[in-house]
């Protein structure tokens, strides 16, 4: 058995929410000696329940559970209050993925997958959900909208626009680089700290974002594609063709 080291994100709550009882036990495990403390749901209204007695800081959710799917969970858990989600599936299909993503989900795993990944993926997320977590204290402004990354705070118009950690990752770090164009693998890179992985996810959270800061998404002013390129933060612009 591998043995994990200790990490900065020690400490977190952690709830699996599996039917499964062999990869709810591994996947446990592996975060127990991560350091996490782990709480353990086989069903959806389980989790709910552990949930609202003891708020999780990250949630590992499979997608695929009796009665209540794993997206109707995330889709209540999300409407209590904000909290990191990394989905668990066991299907190929890339339209299981985007759901997934589309419902607010900040990463997911497919089945069959490494165990130790699982456990770099949740540090990955915790340390980007963290107010503060390696950005400088400065307060960005464009357009309408006001980004604080210490404090994980984003407002259109002076409203509060929430967003999910992925999502707020993606803004912050257009606003640090407007005019620029960046492809889907240079935001997977610099966003989500990969260098390899499924490039709808991408395109998945600009679609999202999108929905959340343009005035009119189907002709984005702000976040633009360039066609064949990538996308490109623009404050001044206008209008772009739709999304991609």
């Amino acid at each position: 058995m591998e043995q994990q080291q200790p990490n900065a994100q020690a400490g977190a709550r952690v709830l699996v929410v599996d039917d499964d009882p062999t990869v709810a036990e591994v996947v446990s495990g592996y975060l127990d000696r991560a350091g996490y403390v782990v709480d353990h749901a086989g069903d959806g209204p389980d989790a709910l329940a552990r949930a609202a007695a003891h708020w999780p800081d990250l949630v590992v959710l499979d997608l695929m559970l009796p009665g209540m799917d794993g997206l109707e969970v995330c889709r209540r858990m999300r409407g209590r209050g904000p909290v990191p989600v990394i989905m668990l599936t066991a299907r190929g299909d890339e339209d299981d993925r985007i759901l997934g993503l589309e419902v607010g989900a900040d990463d997911y795993v497919t089945k069959p997958f490494s165990p130790r990944e699982l456990v770099l993926r949740v540090e990955s997320v915790l340390r980007r959900a963290r107010p503060g977590h390696a950005q400088p204290r400065d307060v960005l402004h464009a357009a309408g909208l006001s980004v604080d990354p210490a404090a994980r705070r984003a407002l259109k118009d002076g409203a509060e626009l929430a967003l999910t950690i992925r999502e707020f990752d993606l803004l912050t770090f257009f606003l640090r680089h407007p005019g620029r164009v960046y492809s889907r693998e240079d935001l997977m890179r610099e966003v989500w700290g990969w260098d390899f992985g499924d490039l709808s996810t991408v395109t998945v959270h600009i679609r999202r974002l999108r929905g959340k800061v343009e005035d009119d998404p189907a002709r984005p002013r702000l976040i633009q594609t360039v066609w064949g390129v990538g996308y490109r933060f623009d404050t001044t612009g206008s209008a772009s063709e739709g999304e991609a």
